[in-house]
C-alpha cells in the first residue's frame, strides 16, 4: 500500500479547503490517498460532492483519529475545476 499523505485543513472554510485539497492532489500520482484533517462542519457533505465532480474517489471518514479526517483517492484523469472556484468544473479563471 502506498503511503498516505496527510493534509491539515485546520478550520478553513469550504472554498479555501477545496483550494488546498485541489492544489495538493494535483502534485500526487493517481491512486494516492490523501487524509484531509478538518473541523469544517460541512466537509462530510462538500467533499463527496467535490470528488464526484472531479473524478476523485471519496473514501469516507478515517476512524481512530483525534480530529475529523476524510480520505480521498486521487483520480488518474481528474476533471479540472475553475481556478478561483474549486467547486465549479472547468479550467477557466
Amino acid at each position: 500500500m502506498d503511503a498516505v499523505v496527510t493534509l491539515d485543513g485546520g478550520d478553513l472554510g469550504c472554498a479555501r479547503l477545496l483550494l488546498l485539497l485541489r492544489d495538493r492532489v494535483a502534485t500526487l500520482p493517481a491512486g494516492s490517498v490523501v487524509h484531509l484533517v478538518t473541523v469544517d462542519p460541512v466537509a462530510p457533505i462538500d467533499l463527496p460532492v467535490w470528488c464526484h465532480m472531479t473524478g476523485h474517489a471519496y473514501l469516507g471518514t478515517v476512524d481512530g483519529t483525534e480530529r475529523p479526517t476524510y480520505a480521498v483517492r486521487v483520480a488518474r484523469r481528474p476533471v479540472a475545476t475553475d481556478a478561483s472556484n474549486p467547486w465549479r468544473a472547468g479550467g477557466g479563471g
